[in-house]
């Protein structure tokens, strides 16, 4: 069962609970957020919070590194997979563009369009010649 998107960015967790959703220490977490590969939310207090968006990026961390990348590999990897991702967003937003644009222009040549039974006639020449 998958959180409505709204949900999912809602830092509700604190860190020694979203250490223990993804098995690691809470120093871990904080070793991450100072190699810069990830960025909680803050309370008023200054306290960490974690989202569910927070806890998928730390699981793609955990696998990278369980992969044998160490942090800068790490980094790459996941500036790349969001620029990828961003791009993708750009793609289908230019698709759905593109797509309402051919059908308005469709739209406005169906009216010039006759079916070829309603087509006038060709007139030809059918004069005699005596």
């Amino acid at each position: 069962m998958s959180m409505p998107s709204q949900d999912r960015g809602r830092a509700v967790y604190v860190i020694s609970v979203a250490a223990e959703l993804i098995g690691a220490h809470p120093q871990t977490l904080r070793n991450y957020e100072r190699g810069g590969l990830l960025d909680p939310s803050r309370t008023a207090g200054g306290s960490r919070r974690f989202s569910e968006a927070d806890l998928d990026r730390l699981r793609r961390i955990q696998s990278l590194v369980n992969e044998g990348l160490n942090l800068e590999g790490v980094r790459r990897v996941l500036r790349l997979e969001d620029e990828v991702a961003k791009l993708q967003r750009e793609l289908v937003a230019q698709d759905a563009r593109a797509r309402a644009e051919i059908e308005a222009e469709r739209r406005s040549h169906r009216r010039e369009i006759v079916p070829l039974n309603q087509a006038p006639a060709l007139y030809r020449d059918q004069r005699r010649t005596w």
